[in-house]
């Protein structure tokens, strides 16, 4: 039986209960590979203290990333209070494989504690399960964090 991605998916929406393992997800297999790589090494670890790393979101596709942007500014009823949610297809971390969310509060706590021992860090305070590969913090530690993407200058594009 062959297993066919659905269009949404293959866009980078993630069905519940994926993990940073499954490789048949757009969303997982489309992360930069030194993330994906860190990703695994930490949710390996994280495994010994009965965590698991759940992907709620991933690399996005440009029209996917657009979307939600969208729905943002429906949802929060204007395009700079959305900006504070969801970035633009030229901006997002997501759009390249950049980023990933990780869901379980569990997990965005291990990472928290731990993620910088694997160059994960979290980006933005506003939202705690959203975290980049920042190589140089496993020597130095994760960098501050921004209030939110407005204030990150990637995104001021």
């Amino acid at each position: 039986m062959s297993t066919t991605v659905a269009p949404v998916e293959a866009g980078g929406a993630v069905p519940d209960g994926v993990t940073v393992f499954d490789d048949e997800i757009a969303a997982v297999a489309g992360l930069d590979p030194a993330l994906l790589a860190a990703l695994r090494e930490a949710a390996t670890d994280a495994e010994k203290d009965r965590v698991e790393f759940y992907v709620n979101s991933g690399r996005r596709s440009p029209e996917y990333q657009e979307q939600l942007l969208r729905e943002a500014v429906a949802r929060y009823g204007s395009e700079a209070e959305a900006a504070r949610w969801v970035a633009t297809a030229a901006t997002s971390p997501h759009v390249s494989g950049d980023a990933v969310d990780i869901g379980e509060s569990d997990a965005t706590a291990w990472l928290s504690r731990h993620g910088a021992e694997y160059g994960l860090c979290q980006i933005y305070e506003n939202e705690p399960w959203h975290y980049e590969l920042r190589p140089d913090a496993v020597d130095d530690g994760c960098p501050r964090t921004y209030a939110d993407p407005t204030q990150d200058p990637r995104m001021q594009q």
